[in-house]
């Protein structure tokens, strides 16, 4: 039962319960009304006027608050501290390129290795082909490549001070799923075991090991090549420790062997005591090493990384065509070397048109324009087109070159350079199978026209951009084809 136009509130109030009438009156009929007593039938009454007043506010319609969920719990129109949007957690990172340039970059908590460095290559213009990496730098140990679901964040709460954060390519980052056997021998597998040098704890030398590397950790054996339990040493776990590629080992803790790496506790503590200082005897046996221990510490989670980018990219079937815009619909190929210009109707017509008119621009002239400068086609330019290119690093020393071939991963890594020995030639640094050789490209003039040849004058060339598009599709005297460019990226 209700009250027409009183909420069900004053139904139950003691005031009211006693003075409603349910006799019915000479009104409608099913229409409850209040009737005051006879007793209070004055209106000056103490009583009466302070019901009136109590009844007054409540009888009034409750208006909703429209904006709850920015009011308190108690209903107070006040906002609560709570209430509010609070602002996303961002952090603030520094990375440094190649060239030794920082840039500060903000991302939240959450922002994974490969975002950032998709993030990075979309602020730099760089060709986003998966094999940017982001770089842990540590001032004694040397470089640790972050896996691409690392949180940036908390390896950078990890690190210590004096680390600092590189943005570069590394080739190498998953080139064990595409050729396995070069990294890992079959019949070793799932275990890794070998002769490695471990530097001695409180002493300068280093001791010859055999090492067992298995998924529970890395061990050692106390006589000779027992796999006896009770002869096995537990050196490092992999689930508490990251692999670094030791830089300054030979320089500060007097390797024996160039190859060095370091398997460091991720706490954060940078004490040698809780390092394991090893040595390999050459450069596969320590990138057998080292990539069986991220095979073996993350499992499953590397191979998901391998496979995110090509499970962006859509299948492309023999019927697939090329995408092309509209602009580039609408051109047509076009012949002006007689009075009219016509069009050139024969796709094949066409692609000689376009070759002819390249090679007509690379051609060596003597032409000059009417300022009397160089014009495009000056032998002056064109000598020196190939200096804005990636893979030309100019006047470098051969120390250098192996160091940045080194650091992006040592796969099929080729750059260009200046002859420090003949100033007229150039050198090409190529890596294949983890070694790498120098070749001296040398000019040869014919014809009062200079040309550049790597095979004494068998393959010529006009430029250095022609000899590294060949050597891309040939492999003519090198041991490999020209695949990937050691390239320098400033952020």
């Amino acid at each position: 039962m209700a009250v027409a136009g009183c909420p069900d509130y004053f139904l139950h109030h003691p005031n009211y319960q006693d003075n409603v009438d349910h006799t019915p009156s000479h009104g409608p009929s099913g229409l409850i009304r209040f009737q005051q007593p006879s007793n209070h039938s004055s209106p000056n009454h103490p009583r009466l006027q302070e019901e009136e007043h109590q009844m007054r506010p409540a009888s009034l319609p409750a208006i909703p608050n429209p904006f709850p969920e920015l009011c308190s719990p108690a209903g107070s129109p006040t906002l609560s501290p709570g209430s509010l949007p609070q602002p996303e957690d961002r952090h603030i990172i520094k990375v440094f390129s190649e060239d030794g340039v920082g840039k500060v970059v903000e991302v939240p908590a959450d922002m994974t290795a490969r975002d950032v460095c998709q993030l990075l290559v979309y602020k730099s213009h760089c060709v986003d082909d998966n094999c940017w990496t982001l770089v842990e730098h540590h001032p004694l140990l040397g470089l640790r490549c972050l896996e691409d679901h690392e949180l940036v964040v908390q390896v950078q709460a990890s690190m210590p001070p004096e680390s600092k954060f590189l943005f570069r390519k590394n080739y190498a980052k998953y080139e064990f799923f595409r050729n396995p056997l070069n990294f890992l021998n079959s019949s070793c597998c799932p275990e890794i075991q070998g002769f490695l040098y471990m530097k001695e704890t409180g002493r300068k030398s280093w001791k010859k090991l055999y090492m067992f590397l298995r998924r529970s950790g890395l061990y050692c054996s106390t006589k000779g090549t027992s796999k006896e339990p009770r002869h096995l040493q537990l050196l490092s776990d992999l689930e508490e420790s990251n692999i670094f590629t030791m830089t300054t080992g030979r320089k500060m803790y007097n390797a024996p062997t160039d190859y060095q790496f370091c398997i460091k506790p991720s706490k954060g503590r940078t004490d040698v005591k809780e390092m394991k200082l090893l040595c390999a005897d050459d450069e596969q046996s320590r990138t057998c090493w080292m990539t069986a221990f991220r095979v073996l510490k993350y499992g499953i989670l590397l191979y998901q990384n391998y496979k995110i980018p090509h499970q962006r990219k859509s299948p492309i079937t023999a019927f697939t065509a090329p995408v092309r815009s509209v602009s580039e619909n609408s051109l047509v190929a076009m012949d002006f070397s007689g009075r009219t210009g016509r069009v050139i109707d024969n796709p094949e017509e066409a692609v000689s048109a376009a070759m002819e008119e390249g090679h007509t621009w690379r051609k060596r002239s003597q032409r000059m324009n009417v300022l009397g400068s160089a014009s495009p086609l000056h032998p002056s330019s064109l000598s020196s087109i190939h200096r804005t290119q990636l893979w030309f690093h100019g006047r470098i020393m051969r120390e250098d070159s192996h160091r940045m071939i080194m650091q992006q991963g040592q796969v099929d890594l080729f750059l260009l350079r200046d002859s420090q020995s003949n100033p007229k030639a150039f050198v090409l640094t190529l890596c294949h199978h983890q070694k790498i050789r120098h070749f001296q490209i040398l000019p040869h003039e014919e014809d009062g026209q200079i040309f550049f040849s790597l095979d004494d004058g068998s393959t010529k060339f006009t430029d250095l951009i022609h000899l590294v598009e060949f050597y891309q599709l040939n492999r003519g005297v090198l041991p490999c084809k020209l695949k990937h460019p050691c390239t320098m990226v400033a952020l």
